[in-house]
């Protein structure tokens, strides 16, 4: 397994009412991560064959982020059947290493002229693991 990080510095607009993280932005870290990683690993040609949609994301808040803190989202594909893929991502404190969440976020594979489901094939797989 392939993993890939990249950094976050929370900012006021990342707060909800209680000035800590407001969910919705973990989501879209989470969605983040996911992206980057795809952008860095893949081909262009590959990136312009294929798209991902997300199917399903699960998150387990584990502590809470605030205003400056410096944080490290951490991805890795866990599993590819069929057209589905499930990937991890682990965000936590830079400087603690203390978990802030967990998530398991399923993708399905797109052609992504058609935008039709496609099977995972090797030419993929073999870009998330070594």
């Amino acid at each position: 397994m392939i993993s890939f990080e990249l950094p976050i510095t929370v900012a006021a607009i990342d707060l909800d009412e209680l000035n800590h993280v407001n969910n919705v932005v973990y989501v879209q870290w989470v969605q983040d991560v996911a992206k980057a990683h795809w952008e860095k690993i893949a081909p262009v040609e590959v990136q312009q064959k294929y798209v991902w949609m997300v199917l399903r994301h699960e998150i387990d808040y584990a502590s809470q982020a605030m205003l400056g803190d410096q944080l490290v989202a951490k991805t890795w594909v866990e599993w590819s059947e069929g057209v589905r893929s499930e990937r991890r991502v682990e965000i936590r404190q830079a400087t603690t290493g203390k978990i802030v969440i967990k998530a398991a976020t399923l993708w399905c594979l797109l052609d992504a002229i058609s935008r039709r489901p496609k099977r995972i094939e090797t030419d993929i797989t073999s870009l998330f693991h070594d």
